[in-house]
């Protein structure tokens, strides 16, 4: 039976952890190695929305573990263009390849294709829903960073209310037994409510607040995003907000000598240019891994050990 990596809500605490000790292994394993593991494979790489990290970090997995790609990175280049339907692509590609990844401006477009399709699909982000593989290599990046993920304290700072990423990721700090949070975003851009309850009173702390300052001293991680302009229906919304929170070099003085700045990228102004030759500069690093977790969950759902 196929397996599907849809949302991080679907999966259990050890599925999660056997993602990270899987991408560990790919890290630890020779390029000769991984090279051998998948050849004759074809992955289908269908981005019907702009992508720079994480569609070419699919592909070089791909590549790397000896596979190939097919696909397109811009619906304006497919059929769909021509009035073809999604579900219609979906069938039409799975004849050609062995794992399809996809990422959709439209919410719930990855559990559609993974119901009509014969073939493991992955999820690379659905509208403003879930980006589980952004996810997992985030939680990679953590572990490898702090030596833990069980009890840190985290900040998420920007946009929190469309990020997908942040969305994902809470609820799977959530499972490590991450209980404080701190929410760092302008009153238009807060983190749903929903996000916030979790059936376990009392368990979870959820700081908001409007000052960064704040967040910086008190965390472990500083998860910083970029405000989402295309999420805006309305562009003076936008415009109001864009400019909310810009973190420095100078403001991270006062940080704990372990923290990480993380970012999902691209960044727009919302880190300086300065703080990349800080030691909390941890978002480089972060795609990098990006690559290796995307190997290994292609690995898993190809059902290829290493």
């Amino acid at each position: 039976m196929k397996k599907d990596l849809i949302s991080m809500e679907d999966l259990t605490l050890d599925e999660v952890k056997d993602y990270l000790v899987t991408a560990a292994r790919v890290e630890e394993a020779s390029l000769e190695e991984r090279v051998k593991l998948l050849p004759g494979r074809i992955m289908a790489a269908l981005f019907f929305e702009p992508s720079t990290r994480t569609r070419l970090s699919f592909e070089s997995a791909m590549h790397r573990l000896g596979g190939s790609v097919i696909g397109f990175a811009a619906k304006d280049a497919t059929s769909v263009s021509k009035g073809e339907s999604f579900t219609d692509t979906i069938h039409t590609v799975e004849s050609y390849s062995d794992i399809l990844v996809i990422r959709h401006p439209g919410e719930g477009t990855g559990r559609l294709a993974a119901k009509e399709s014969f073939l493991p699909v992955i999820n690379a982000g659905d509208g403003s829903n879930q980006h589980p593989t952004q996810t997992l290599l985030d939680l990679y990046t953590i572990q490898k960073d702090l030596g833990k993920i069980e009890g840190l304290k985290i900040a998420f700072v920007g946009d929190l209310k469309y990020s997908r990423t942040v969305h994902s990721l809470i609820r799977a700090l959530m499972m490590f037994n991450v209980t404080d949070f701190t929410l760092v975003a302008p009153e238009s851009l807060r983190l749903p409510a929903h996000f916030m309850r979790t059936g376990q009173p009392g368990k979870f702390t959820f700081h908001e607040t409007e000052h960064l300052e704040e967040a910086i001293r008190t965390s472990d991680v500083l998860y910083m995003t970029r405000i989402q302009r295309e999420r805006f229906p309305d562009i003076l919304e936008y415009e109001k907000v864009k400019d909310s929170y810009v973190l420095t070099a100078e403001m991270l003085e006062e940080a704990q000598e372990h923290m990480r700045v993380l970012h999902p990228l691209p960044r727009v102004n919302e880190i300086a240019y300065d703080v990349d030759k800080t030691k909390f500069a941890g978002y480089f690093p972060q795609a990098r891994n990006g690559v290796i977790m995307r190997q290994a969950i292609i690995l898993k759902h190809l059902g290829v050990s290493i």
